[in-house]
């Protein structure tokens, strides 16, 4: 027997108690459910409708009851006219090496528009999610001069720990810093941008997302960037962006450029496949509402000819894609790749699963229907998918979590 129970975005599916000894008749557990609630909403002295979801759901299986999530636990992070900014976007998500959660994004003071008074701006949890600290300054220029900071691509060095942060200034210049204690302080950034910009580039992007670093071949340890430029001698700014990579091989020291894609290519997301080739994922100006790919067998020095993936459809925007789990022992390899699937708008979110490195995509699953746009996944520590996308025509950014093995049982109950 089964009820539910309204918690703000999330809808909590109880079951009876399972336990042998259980002795509670149907009309009666539910009322038993309800105060367990009652209990864990007085005790922690919040409102039942502020409790985090994940609190509901250790407390209500503690008692013996079953508690499904079959859909999104939503957490608005960032809510334009929070701390002074008027919006708030382009949102990166990391995992800290100590398991914490890094939401970072940038604070646009005056407007929406993509440039201005832009700041970098972070969200900090040390629970998985279920509580944030208040809004912190990453970095910030010229006060209320019109200074865009902005395109967030953060990576976690594994070996040692160190956050590294590269980002842009008024799409033109590349920075740099780095966190040693878990993101809650950051370095002074320094300018890295004649390591990683040719001469001929103008407009310049860092991710926006996430890197990845390397773990198979001769590059393990290697920290990449996935970025993109647009070229001096093309007037046309759709067709003179190309996207290409940034990599470290001394754990943040030094920076060089990578591959280059060829042109008609965007914001771009990359994963490690098993067999150590990378694959890049790129917003593409083709006009053919899908996005493309591109494949390095050398570590991200050089890339593939790019090829369209129609079943990658888009209306031309930024997209995520993370490793979930490597083919080891009896587990399956697992690609996550989320972004706005439709090819008229910037809605339907759709997480993706595939289980051959990208080479075909079976799993579909809607996560957000209404108007969502850029987005950023992660593997959080209890191995549930962490996402955080702008939403509702980018009024708020919002932090949400779904279990893997929810998307792939309803796939598999279509």
């Amino acid at each position: 027997m089964k009820d539910s129970l309204r918690h703000g975005s999330l809808r909590l599916c109880v079951a009876g108690p399972q336990r042998r000894n259980a002795s509670a008749v149907a009309p009666r557990w539910c009322y038993t459910a309800l105060t367990v609630v009652c209990f864990v909403s007085s005790t922690s002295g919040q409102d039942y409708d502020k409790l985090p979801p994940r609190s509901l759901r250790r407390a209500l299986d503690a008692c013996g009851f079953v508690v499904e999530k079959p859909g999104l636990s939503l957490s608005d992070l960032f809510v334009g006219g929070m701390g002074g900014y008027h919006t708030f976007r382009i949102p990166a998500l990391v995992v800290t090496a100590n398991g914490s959660l890094l939401a970072i994004c940038e604070g646009r003071k005056a407007s929406r528009a993509d440039h201005g008074d832009v700041d970098l701006v972070c969200r900090r949890s040390t629970d998985g999610g279920e509580t944030w600290s208040p809004l912190r300054l990453i970095h910030e220029q010229g006060d209320t001069a019109k200074i865009t900071i902005g395109n967030p691509c953060p990576v976690v060095d594994r070996l040692r720990g160190a956050i590294w942060l590269p980002f842009t200034r008024d799409n033109t210049d590349v920075l740099l810093t780095m966190s040693e204690d878990d993101g809650q302080t950051w370095k002074q950034p320094r300018n890295i941008t004649t390591s990683v910009k040719r001469d001929n580039w103008t407009w310049y992007a860092t991710g926006p997302g996430n890197g990845i670093q390397l773990t198979r071949g001769p590059h393990s340890g290697r920290l990449v960037i996935p970025c993109d430029h647009r070229v001096r001698r093309i007037s046309d700014r759709r067709k003179s962006t190309r996207s290409h990579v940034l990599f470290s091989d001394d754990h943040g020291l030094t920076w060089k450029i990578g591959g280059v894609t060829e042109f008609l290519m965007n914001e771009c997301a990359i994963v490690e496949r098993s067999d150590g080739e990378l694959l890049l994922n790129m917003r593409s100006n083709r006009g053919l509402h899908c996005r493309a790919v591109a494949t390095s067998n050398d570590g991200g020095s050089s890339w593939s000819r790019c090829r369209d993936e129609r079943v990658l459809t888009e209306p031309v925007c930024q997209a995520s894609m993370v490793r979930y789990s490597w083919p080891i022992a009896q587990r399956r390899s697992r690609l996550l790749f989320l972004n706005p699937a439709s090819v008229t708008s910037r809605q339907e979110l759709t997480l993706r699963i595939s289980y051959d490195e990208g080479h075909s995509w079976p799993v579909a699953h809607v996560l957000y229907a209404k108007a969502a746009a850029y987005s950023s996944l992660a593997v959080l520590p209890n191995r549930e998918v962490g996402v955080l996308f702008e939403r509702d025509d980018y009024s708020r950014i919002s932090f949400a979590t779904i279990g893997i093995e929810f998307v792939e049982s309803t796939h598999a109950n279509k």
